[in-house]
């Protein structure tokens, strides 16, 4: 099993009908009568989408959007729903949803969007992946290294940054060659790259 579409719809004969076709084109298919329990769920670490009904009891498609974009989970969301409007896809489709799909929907269309859906999923999979590496690395870096990388992307120069730290030039450059090594980049622009991709990335407070 290397993804999962989730198929939450409180009708269980579409619910039923979807998963069907899915497997029936190799997909892999979980499906939850109710958001609730679609969002109390154990959630696999693997690439994954959501065919999401759009009316729903008590929670709307767009209340479980917004909790998964609240608990930080990069799930592209698929809104399938039999009364769909053009205010409501401009809604959804700028609050992030991959796509939106009214009912009845050609087999087809479906199976291409879920496809298209899953890339996406392995793609963030990946820059998540490569994201917490860099972000392990950063950390490994031991506080004369912090001071020593922070002064080395503001562009100053071995002499300025000894000057500034109070200890010999040859001491700075071996805290940035350890600075290098560690952050595996092979110059000051990659390094700045790096540093700056952590910062893009960072949750807001």
């Amino acid at each position: 099993m290397e993804h999962i579409v989730y198929v939450v719809d409180d009708d269980d004969a579409v619910r039923h009908s979807v998963i069907g076709l899915l497997e029936s084109s190799d997909l892999h298919a979980i499906g939850f009568s109710s958001a609730e329990t679609f969002l109390q769920h154990r959630f696999e670490d693997l690439p994954s989408c959501v065919i999401l009904d759009m009316q729903m009891p008590t929670i709307t498609g767009f209340d479980v959007a917004d909790a998964l974009k609240a608990n930080g989970r990069e799930i592209p969301i698929i809104f399938l729903t039999g009364h769909g409007t053009i205010p409501m896809s401009v809604r959804a489709i700028k609050g992030g949803a991959y796509e939106f799909l009214t009912k009845p929907v050609e087999s087809s269309a479906l199976i291409g969007s879920i496809e298209s859906a899953l890339r996406l999923a392995q793609h963030n999979a990946a820059r998540v992946k490569e994201h917490y590496a860099l972000k392990q690395r950063h950390m490994s870096l031991t506080p004369r290294e912090h001071e020593v990388l922070e002064l080395a992307i503001s562009g100053k120069l071995n002499k300025q940054i000894a000057a500034e730290l109070g200890v010999s030039e040859i001491t700075v450059k071996v805290h940035r060659r350890r600075v290098m090594e560690k952050m595996q980049v092979r110059s000051v622009a990659e390094l700045v790259r790096a540093v700056e991709r952590l910062t893009k990335h960072q949750p807001a407070e």
